[in-house]
């Protein structure tokens, strides 16, 4: 189910990252550079060159070295970014959150807050397991998304978060739809009423939606509530006329002797 992304969109935005930390160094600069100044340069580069040749580990911890060393330089804020990307590259994701969120805490207004968040919601995105498991990191991931999208909607994580939020709003539906239909199959009716109702209500943009209405008409008329099972089954004709599940629709009705008692 997780979807892959491209690697060079995160390191398009760290090569950036990394050019600002070094314009910032050059512009505060004096003719007699401070040792420690000097030192804090050759571990970022130390740092940078382990990115570069892959070996994540070594880089976030020469990027924690930074902060370390010099915690209220410039330098450390901007490193605190980068061992979290490192972190990030090496599968390390709990490391990572606890920097990006460190960071977001810290320096809210960061020029830098945008891809902190989205880096953030990428861990948990990337920790997602199939439908059958926990999805504590996919609705985490769903949040962080939307969260760009209210508060960062003109940059480019935006886009990116868009199109994640829509597969996670299907990956998310489709686990409700599962607990759902175990409810079913154990005549839990009421509570398998509530999961497709959360279909419904909160992940409107999923393919599931259709099925979801088909479902409550279902479990409304095994319940005996006629009214709410037209209800649902007006909302599937209104909405999906075309989707099978309004043709299943539509045959249930007739077959329960309510299609000349009620327009559908």
């Amino acid at each position: 189910m997780i979807i892959s992304f491209k690697n060079n969109f995160f390191f398009s935005t760290l090569i950036i990252i990394s050019l600002l930390i070094f314009t910032s160094c050059a512009g505060n600069k004096s003719n007699n550079i401070e040792y420690n100044e000097r030192s804090l340069s050759t571990i970022y580069n130390t740092a940078l060159d382990n990115l570069i040749n892959e070996d994540f580990e070594e880089a976030a911890l020469q990027f924690d070295e930074v902060e370390r060393q010099h915690p209220y330089s410039e330098w450390a804020k901007k490193s605190i970014i980068m061992s979290s990307y490192s972190s990030f590259k090496n599968r390390d994701y709990l490391k990572s959150e606890a920097n990006l969120k460190r960071f977001l805490e810290l320096y809210p207004a960061s020029t830098f807050a945008a891809y902190a968040q989205f880096l953030l919601s990428m861990c948990y995105y990337s920790q997602i397991n199939d439908i059958k498991r926990d999805q504590t990191s996919a609705k985490l991931a769903y949040e962080g998304f939307q969260l760009i999208m209210d508060r960062y909607p003109n940059t480019k994580y935006a886009e990116n978060s868009y199109y994640k939020l829509i597969l996670l709003e299907n990956y998310l539906a489709a686990k409700e739809m599962d607990v759902a239909m175990t409810y079913v199959s154990l005549k839990k009716y009421i509570s398998s009423l509530k999961r497709y109702k959360e279909v419904v209500n909160n992940y409107q943009s999923s393919s599931y939606v259709p099925e979801a209405l088909f479902r409550l008409v279902e479990i409304y008329l095994i319940l005996g509530v006629r009214d709410e099972a037209i209800i649902n089954a007006r909302v599937l004709g209104y909405n999906y006329p075309k989707s099978k599940w309004y043709k299943y629709c539509y045959r249930l009705l007739k077959k329960n002797n309510l299609i000349n008692k009620k327009k559908i």
